[in-house]
């Protein structure tokens, strides 16, 4: 027996044996890891867990299609689900669709879900401590001023004038000319330099003339501003360290987003130094070129500069008010072109819709004294804008199916628990998908993924809003959308005017789909051609 067990223990020593042995207990230690996390995955409700790297694998393998596997997987849970990140990372997550938990949020305990420190570092030097990302008394100091500001007549009548200017003046001849050539172009481009221009005259005072016009510093400044968008997105997908590592290194997207934050920031510095009545600028023209619109102009940017303490001192600085300005920017710029981008792609769809759109605005012109056939004429009143019902109810049918904003964060202040029954601790991050919710049979009914725009109205074809918290387009709360009212004026303004004036169709084979990023693009923008209507067939 002991010559048997000496047998044995040489047999050990052997070189590969033990090699052998050594890979078999690391084989069954792996084997027990992935069996555990496989148990994990039964009992976890939301993606796939992955050993170590939690569900973020599963994220990366449906970065095309993000929206919808979110939505999935939330209409498969009830309406909330965790997202695990790697581990010792901060990529952890509550995701929610659901309305209860919104209005709880957003509303009943508005002050236990701020935007939170996690949001606000990674979006500061991009937005600072600006109103869509500051809390407490920062927000509050903002929020007040923006809200005079907005409900006063001289800036209404300022945000209507600015839309007709840029309608008839720049987009409908630079549309009959594109319509005269039967040339392709790219609808959401041109959608976003008209929102663009029209928000920056109404913030700052100025007009980059980016539609229709060559001036390159203002071109320029457009593009870094979506660069640095896209570059604020991606710290979002990673983990913390790794963003601020590159940053550090100046390299990558860190690098892209100092450089193009150095180019906006230069262009808003400069409309600052204009309203400061800087000498060296020549009259009703800034450094980089665009015209200065302010004197006798309601611009936000006079509006907060005019703010004093009691003593006389500007409330806000110029840096403040450089993060105020772009904060504003970054609202008008992106979700009004991004929202009517949708609307058109959807009309092309749905012939039925634009023909009762463009009914519309027939019965409502066909009240005047006289009616013009040429969409360079049109000059809507803002009385005709609010008959437009069926149009606004088509708006929000597409906002609800493709809101520019498809998911927004918020973070616990103390341990809490949502109505749905979900625990939280301090610090949780959660997400909510405004994209998902626009999709869920329990919130819209059966027919929630197609675009009814019926929905919207009552017996009397009157326009009838939604919950905030069933309808979060416009966020809800405290925190509500000040320029809700102006996105639709705006929004009618140029869709009925486009539909009166011009036929359009899509480019064959153009493929149309969501892009990953802060608002929701269209990955390859919209290609269409466009010819006049004519209306006299009628």
């Amino acid at each position: 027996m002991f010559s048997k067990i000496g047998t044995f223990d040489r047999l050990l020593d052997f070189p590969g044996l033990k090699l052998d042995l050594r890979s078999l207990s690391i084989a069954i230690v792996l084997l027990g890891y992935v069996i555990f996390h496989y148990r994990i995955n039964r009992t976890v409700k939301g993606p796939r867990m992955w050993p170590l790297l939690g569900m973020l694998p599963s994220l990366l393998l449906h970065l095309n299609n993000t929206y919808d596997w979110v939505t999935k997987i939330l209409i498969d849970c009830g309406g909330t689900f965790v997202f695990k990140g790697p581990l010792m990372s901060n990529l952890n997550c509550v995701v929610t669709a659901e309305p209860a938990n919104l209005e709880y949020m957003l509303k009943l305990r508005y002050n236990n879900f701020p935007k939170g420190e996690y949001f606000r570092t990674l979006a500061h030097d991009f937005l600072g401590d600006g109103i869509f990302n500051a809390d407490a008394e920062a927000w509050k100091r903002q929020r007040r001023t923006a809200n005079i500001e907005f409900n006063t007549a001289s800036f209404k009548a300022f945000m209507i004038s600015s839309v007709q200017e840029l309608v008839q003046g720049r987009l409908v001849p630079l549309l009959q000319n594109v319509a005269r050539s039967r040339a392709l172009f790219d609808l959401q481009e041109l959608l976003l330099q008209f929102t663009f221009d029209n928000i920056c005259m109404v913030t700052l005072g100025v007009d980059p003339g980016c539609l229709g016009d060559s001036r390159p510093e203002a071109r320029t400044f457009a593009k870094a501003f979506e660069d640095v968008t896209e570059a604020t997105m991606l710290r979002f997908l990673m983990p913390t360290a790794l963003w601020r590592f590159m940053h550090f290194l100046h390299i990558g997207s860190e690098r892209n987003l100092r450089a193009s934050l150095m180019t906006v920031n230069r262009f808003i510095d400069d409309a600052i130094k204009t309203r400061n009545g800087s000498t060296d600028l020549l009259p009703g023209r800034t450094l980089n070129g665009s015209v200065d619109l302010s004197p006798g102009r309601a611009d936000l940017l006079t509006a907060f500069m005019k703010v004093k303490t009691e003593t006389g001192d500007p409330v806000f600085t110029d840096e403040m008010l450089r993060s105020i300005s772009i904060n504003f920017i970054l609202a008008g710029r992106d979700t009004s072109s991004v929202a009517l981008s949708w609307f058109f792609w959807l009309l092309l769809h749905h012939p039925a819709v634009e023909e009762r759109v463009l009914a519309e605005t027939r019965a409502i012109l066909s009240k005047r004294p006289s009616v013009s056939l040429n969409a360079a004429d049109l000059n809507f009143t803002v009385e005709e804008l609010k008959q437009m019902h069926y149009l606004q109810a088509a708006l929000s049918e597409s906002l609800r199916l493709y809101p520019s904003v498809p998911v927004d964060q918020k973070e616990v202040d103390s341990d809490d628990c949502l109505p749905d029954g979900t625990h939280l601790k301090k610090a949780t991050k959660i997400i909510y998908s405004i994209y998902s919710m626009g999709r869920m049979e329990s919130i819209w009914g059966k027919d929630c993924m197609e675009f009814r725009p019926e929905r919207w109205l009552d017996k009397g074809g009157n326009f009838v809003s939604e919950s905030a918290f069933k309808y979060p387009v416009f966020n809800g709360g405290p925190r509500l959308c000040l320029g809700k009212d102006f996105a639709y004026y705006q929004m009618k303004w140029i869709a009925a005017t486009i539909i009166w004036g011009f036929e359009m169709k899509m480019v064959a084979g153009h493929v149309v789909e969501p892009k990953f990023a802060l608002t929701l693009y269209m990955k390859n923008g919209l290609l269409v051609t466009l010819q006049p209507r004519d209306l006299l067939r009628d």
